[in-house]
């Protein structure tokens, strides 16, 4: 069978394309909302700091608090006032995306944000030193001279971002549902001697096709001995009989993230990968039922762990238990060892245990879920069961 055959318009394998409604979409007075909560932190910032602005340049954060999602911008906050400076490619583009002032620089950026901020007079600006690149960096201070003191901050907008909205879980429900339908068709077509690459292509056609962005990472698929590798990336290897395979993949859905891994066999699995995978799959029930408003991330994830341990397994799990997703595939909070940080209900997160043997196989089993006062929603409604074709 054509593997394409699945993705023709109308066919049973087309995924369904989700409708973006008014309840589920950021509206601009959300944008309004976030920009005053985090009008609110600079307030506190002054105080502690001295701090009279924050300068933001990750564009997830400025897609997070304008609704711009172009990919030259800056954004100067104050507790007054917030610019967005973009260059004139996206001028049309800033003006129909975001309400907030829009500044378009004929020359460099920085130089433009440097001149607003002698008008109103900062002399203590914030910045985002952890997504800041060295050539950036250089070229703000640069523009800024000794005019002003740019001081490095972390994780404010990041804060505000871990607990999302209505609308924005709903965005990612989508995404995850997106996500779900490609997998789930392309499945029923797997066949000994498709190359990984061509399975890859095969799911991110099928996202798109089902209203998708784009993949929210680069897809892995990763055969036999491959899978062990937790981020393996597809080769041109064709899948034979007998073999494991794993497929780690999320969709992109108006800026919004998903995730999910789920394990297929060609032919009857050995008893040996059964026993794996069930434990696995343990394991991430187990994680999965921990997860709820005012538990500590890394419980979530000695919970995963204290499952494999009970099965001699636990050296063969390599990586955290999950991550927060968002407008960034990988977000705060990090459900890993040792992680202190409170969740709260409204995060996204993922629950994702492995175990990995070199020469061998890995499996992996992932959700996206999100956070509820007394457990939590699973998003992903693909089956977990380990399909066997």
């Amino acid at each position: 069978m054509d593997l394409r055959a699945g993705g023709r318009p109308g066919s049973a394998g087309e995924a369904t394309r989700p409708s973006v409604t008014i309840q589920d979409r950021v509206t601009e007075t959300e944008y309004s909302e976030r920009r005053q909560r985090l009008a609110g932190l600079l307030a506190g910032l002054r105080v502690e700091s001295g701090l009279q602005a924050l300068l933001v340049t990750a564009l997830p954060n400025v897609r997070y608090l304008t609704g711009f999602s172009g990919s030259n911008a800056l954004l100067l906050v104050t507790e007054d006032e917030t610019v967005l400076f973009t260059d004139p490619r996206y001028q049309v583009q800033a003006a129909g995306e975001t309400a907030v002032t829009v500044t378009v620089a004929r020359g460099p950026i920085e130089e433009s944000v440097a001149a607003r901020a002698a008008k109103l007079r900062l002399k203590r600006i914030g910045f985002e030193e952890a997504r800041i690149g060295y050539g950036e960096w250089r070229a703000l201070g640069s523009a800024f001279g000794s005019k002003a003191r740019l001081i490095g901050t972390r994780d404010v907008v990041e804060t505000l971002r871990m607990v999302k909205s209505p609308a924005e879980i709903e965005l990612i429900r989508n995404s995850m549902r997106i996500a779900s339908t490609a997998y789930e068709s392309v499945v029923l077509e797997l066949k000994a001697g498709i190359s990984e690459l061509e399975i890859a292509a095969e799911l991110e056609y099928r996202m798109r096709r089902g209203g998708a962005e784009g993949a929210s990472f680069e897809t892995i698929v990763a055969a036999a001995d491959r899978s062990a590798m937790p981020h393996a990336r597809p080769s041109p290897n064709r899948l034979a009989a007998n073999q494991l395979l794993l497929v780690d993949m999320g969709a992109l859905y108006a800026g919004y993230a998903s995730d999910m891994t789920r394990v297929v066999h060609l032919g009857k699995p050995p008893r040996k990968v059964k026993a794996w995978y069930r434990a696995v799959l343990e394991a991430q029930l187990a994680a999965i039922d921990a997860v709820r408003h005012g538990v500590a991330a890394g419980a979530i994830d000695r919970r995963a762990r204290g499952v494999l341990k009970q099965h001699g397994l636990e050296e063969a799990f390599v990586h955290s238990t999950g991550h927060g997703l968002g407008l960034e595939i990988h977000e705060r909070p990090r459900l890993g060892k040792g992680d202190r940080t409170r969740l709260v209900e409204g995060m996204a997160v993922t629950v994702e245990p492995g175990v990995y043997f070199g020469g061998l196989c890995g499996i992996r089993i992932e959700d996206t879920v999100i956070v509820r006062k007394n457990g939590c929603e699973v998003l992903t409604p693909a089956s977990k069961e380990l399909s066997v074709i």
